[in-house]
């Protein structure tokens, strides 16, 4: 018999675990504006809100808007059952509220190409970002020829006015889309907007704002992890 290798006689080495990848949402900073948020149960409360608000905003446009209010009943009670609702069901009035918020955005007429039949929902995505690999998943896309269109829904009660007054934790989020979105597209513009709910307002964010939360983002990666940093 021809000899064996000498690696096969002994045991292989034992493997380190890869790092678990990074979210959008994982990246640090505040999500929202002081004075929003005044304690575990707000946020929890907040959190749910917008869990709901992103369930609508994902299934309604694919129905008649005469049948909203039946399938919104239903989407929120369904949604109520599921383990990270704990039980917890919209009442009368909050789901009143929510269709009015959600019908408000699906009925603009400035916002309808983001529920065009080309456009994209819910988009998972999967990157590079820094040393770490990213995941995340996008709640509409737009994909045209020169051009990536990524928007994200945000329910919060204080808005900001401007771009520049957008929380950090938001900015780093959509810079990590817009990063992601470059590796996918490198031969396009990405954009990247966020679709404040309360007032069907999109804001785009400008690219400068964005490099500077992903290079922020990417410090405080780096002061973690001591594989080079991308640049």
């Amino acid at each position: 018999p021809p000899p064996l290798p000498d690696w096969l006689r002994h045991a292989s080495p034992p493997v380190a675990p890869s790092p678990a990848p990074l979210t959008p949402t994982g990246l640090g900073g505040a999500k929202a504006l002081p004075g929003e948020m005044s304690g575990a149960v707000d946020e929890a409360a907040a959190l749910r809100r917008g869990r709901w608000l992103h369930l609508l905003l994902e299934h309604l446009p694919m129905w008649p808007p005469a049948d909203w209010p039946a399938l919104a009943a239903d989407l929120l009670a369904a949604e109520a059952a599921t383990a990270d609702a704990g039980g917890t069901a919209a009442d009368t009035a909050t789901a009143a509220e929510l269709l009015a918020e959600a019908r408000g955005i699906l009925e603009a007429p400035e916002l309808a190409f983001l529920f065009a039949p080309t456009a994209l929902a819910e988009v998972e995505i999967a990157a590079d970002f820094g040393p770490r690999r990213l995941v995340g998943v996008i709640d509409r896309l737009i994909v045209g020829p020169d051009r990536v269109l990524a928007v994200d829904w945000k329910s919060n009660a204080i808005l900001p006015e401007r771009p520049e007054d957008v929380p950090e934790g938001l900015l780093r989020q959509m810079a990590a889309y817009g990063d992601a979105l470059a590796q996918i597209w490198p031969d396009r513009q990405v954009e990247t907007a966020l679709l404040w709910t309360r007032g069907a307002r999109l804001m785009p964010l400008p690219a400068d704002l964005l490099t500077a939360a992903r290079a922020r983002a990417l410090a405080e990666i780096a002061a973690i992890d001591p594989a080079p940093v991308r640049s």
